[in-house]
């Protein structure tokens, strides 16, 4: 089980969180929602208005924690509606907070989106959704989401993903676990840089699923700028054809990462900020109401560019198909 440690924590003060939000208004009202195109390629400048005590408290995760949560922003309950049932139905629930979502994203790197993924959206919603409770993606609830990679399947997968908090009444906890914190023999690590096994897409990306290209196996390790690096998602890697040793130390860092996780049960306005290279995350089991309470999520992928922390082999492979789509050119 996860551990109690708290995460790091990043504070916002008054002027910062006045500072943000005031520019996100600023442009929701100009543009009408996050999902505008200019809006996306106003981003960059919007960014440069944002003073340089701002740029420096968003700045990407700098430990090997590989997280931490950004903490301020206040989300009013009772304003934001009841938790939609589905990523569909949201509507405009929420459009400030898309926005802010985005300019913390944009302080950090670039975002990303994918065509196959919630239409393409740049800010995803997260809610527990009927017939989805057992399925090993976000809109599950009843089922243990184990630790994974965000969209290890893909190489252009991104650096960082943001976790914003709209509602979360029953202190639900996400897990999140660095490879820099466990144990692992060298040994193991040189059987886990071998690759192996292909990770094929997740059940969020039905096109990909039926994309006929042959799977690839991939590293699960890799030694990138500072230190390991994984690429990891169990629940959708066939280990079966797999050698015994590969098994038995892919299993190993399976045990590593759960001695070192730990459960960070977000608060309304938290933004939990996971580097995608060195963090698995998911989440604990929990019983979905579908009364308007449930648990909400807000979730961003940003690319960091010029960030070297992946083997080069990545560059060749298929991506089962899907292309990533960036907020805007250049």
């Amino acid at each position: 089980m996860p551990t109690a440690a708290p995460a790091p924590v990043r504070q916002l003060d008054a002027d910062h969180i006045a500072e943000l939000t005031a520019v996100a208004a600023e442009l929701l009202d100009a543009h009408g929602s996050a999902t505008h195109p200019a809006l996306l390629a106003g981003l960059p400048a919007a960014r440069a208005r944002l003073g340089p005590a701002l740029h420096h408290a968003l700045r990407p995760v700098d430990t090997a924690d590989g997280l931490f949560v950004l903490r301020g922003l206040h989300v009013d309950d009772a304003e934001l509606g009841p938790t939609p049932d589905h990523w569909s139905s949201v509507g405009r629930a929420g459009a400030h907070w898309d926005v802010v979502l985005l300019l913390v994203s944009a302080l950090m790197g670039t975002p990303i989106a994918w065509d196959g993924q919630q239409d393409g959206r740049f800010v995803h919603n997260i809610v527990p959704s009927p017939g989805h409770e057992t399925i090993q993606t976000g809109a599950s609830s009843s089922v243990l989401l184990t630790p994974h990679t965000e969209d290890a399947f893909h190489p252009g997968r991104a650096h960082l993903l943001l976790l914003c908090c709209m509602r979360n009444h029953d202190r639900i906890a996400t897990t999140a676990a660095s490879i820099r914190r466990t144990g692992l023999s060298e040994e193991d690590v040189a059987e886990l840089t071998r690759p192996v096994a292909p990770i094929l897409p997740d059940d969020a990306y039905e096109e990909a699923q039926r994309f006929g290209g042959r799977p690839a196996p991939v590293p699960t390790l890799f030694a990138g700028e500072g230190g390991l690096t994984l690429r990891f998602d169990p629940a959708y890697t066939p280990i079966d054809r797999a050698t015994d040793s590969w098994r038995a130390a892919y299993d190993r860092l399976q045990d590593q990462l759960a001695r070192v996780s730990v459960a960070v049960s977000l608060q309304p306005g938290d933004v939990l900020v996971v580097d995608n290279d060195l963090v698995v995350h998911g989440r604990v089991p929990f019983t979905a109401r579908y009364d308007g309470t449930d648990r909400w999520l807000k979730r961003a992928s940003v690319r960091v560019p010029g960030r070297r922390t992946r083997p080069e082999a990545e560059a060749v492979e298929h991506g089962y198909g899907q292309a990533a789509l960036e907020a805007w050119a250049g």
